[in-house]
């Protein structure tokens, strides 16, 4: 039997989802703050993860991102600015990780902008449209989709904040919860689903450089 998936006029009706608060946020600065915000992420051991690039608007650009990598705990996020020289070797560190799970939605242009960036693969990775497809789920399953299924909340999504300008050196509180809660909302749709560990579809390094790429 097909499984469907919530419509965007049922999707609208619902009660919003509740993301963390600016509270909540942090954007390490200094290296003493990317050291510290690296140990936790590493000792949760799994994270809900995004990336966000400074949109192109003409044909033939080609993107310089990502310009912003977040990180999300069960009550906090962390999120890496790139232009922050000192906070790359910590970046990569967790990117390349596969100790450290990193699960989010649709990762194959994140895995792209990381391997242009930095020339590594993401290791570690749960793609959240791989667990749905392996539940049965036909559709492409974004945050949108994913957070009204499971848990009957509308998750809200501005055009105007997803193509606002990533790259600028202090990002407006609109840019900040949007971007954490794009990662917090995949870890915890991740957790409401109760998999197992040993049940999650990680692709490491190798396998995203093929699956991912």
């Amino acid at each position: 039997m097909k499984k469907v998936v919530p419509t965007k006029a049922e999707i609208a009706l619902m009660e919003p989802f509740v993301g963390l608060p600016l509270e909540h946020i942090f954007v390490p600065v200094s290296r003493e703050e990317f050291a510290s915000a690296t140990a936790e992420i590493k000792a949760e051991g799994l994270v809900g993860f995004d990336t966000e690039s400074k949109p192109t608007f003409a044909i033939g650009e080609v993107s310089e991102g990502p310009h912003l990598v977040q990180f999300a705990l069960p009550d906090k996020a962390y999120l890496f600015q790139l232009h922050r020289a000192e906070g790359l070797p910590f970046l990569i560190e967790l990117l390349q990780s596969e100790q450290l799970i990193k699960v989010g939605f649709d990762l194959k242009s994140d895995n792209a902008h990381v391997y242009a960036k930095f020339g590594i693969r993401l290791g570690g990775v749960v793609d959240l449209n791989t667990v749905f497809s392996m539940d049965g789920y036909l559709k492409h399953m974004g945050v949108r989709t994913a957070v009204g299924l499971v848990f009957k909340q509308r998750f809200a999504k501005s055009r105007k904040i997803t193509t606002s300008n990533w790259s600028q050196h202090e990002l407006t509180p609109q840019q900040l919860l949007y971007a954490a809660n794009d990662a917090y909302a995949a870890l915890k749709v991740l957790q409401a689903l109760n998999l197992p560990r040993d049940e999650l579809p990680i692709m490491g390094a190798t396998q995203s450089s093929d699956s991912l790429a």
